[in-house]
């Protein structure tokens, strides 16, 4: 139900280059002109999934009374943060650890218990990004549901 969301990145024209390559198919990624210095990967799906990686020193903040956002700096942003994206791919493990290794970023195959695997791409070696296959998306899909997380609602 998420159609589009934002990233913070050093190099936001070659963050939205490779998620686009993760994507594969229709995607592609372009010039963002609503905010400086951004690009949007667009995956060309039915849903218009899309990810807008903005310059990383840009926050994002609320205007006053009728405004809209408006990019804010910080001229020291921190190098991590406290947010991460699962997204899907049609490529294998080796294609998408392929695209990350030509990027430069750390990337593998990690488990997430008995639940599902995941692809942790480090985005810039800072921000994560969980790529899932198609096999892995199967999984989450049998396995996250609202049943599953029931039991955190049982008293300690």
């Amino acid at each position: 139900m998420i159609f589009h969301n934002s990233i913070p990145a050093t190099d936001p024209q070659k963050v939205a280059e490779a998620i686009a390559q993760i994507w594969g198919g229709k995607a592609e990624a372009f010039r963002f002109p609503p905010w400086p210095g951004a690009y949007v990967a667009i995956a060309g799906d039915e849903r218009g999934t899309t990810m807008e990686v903005y310059p990383r020193e840009q926050t994002m903040a609320p205007g006053e009374g009728d405004d809209p956002a408006w990019p804010r700096p910080d001229e020291s942003p921190s190098q991590y943060v406290a947010f991460h994206v699962a997204t899907m791919t049609s490529k294998t493990v080796e294609e998408v650890l392929a695209i990350a290794e030509r990027a430069g970023w750390r990337a593998l195959r990690c488990s997430r218990g008995d639940f599902f695997d995941v692809i942790e791409v480090w985005v810039e070696n800072r921000m994560l990004l969980e790529v899932l296959t198609p096999e892995m998306q199967a999984d989450y899909r049998k396995n996250v549901n609202l049943e599953m997380w029931r039991w955190t609602k049982e008293e300690q």
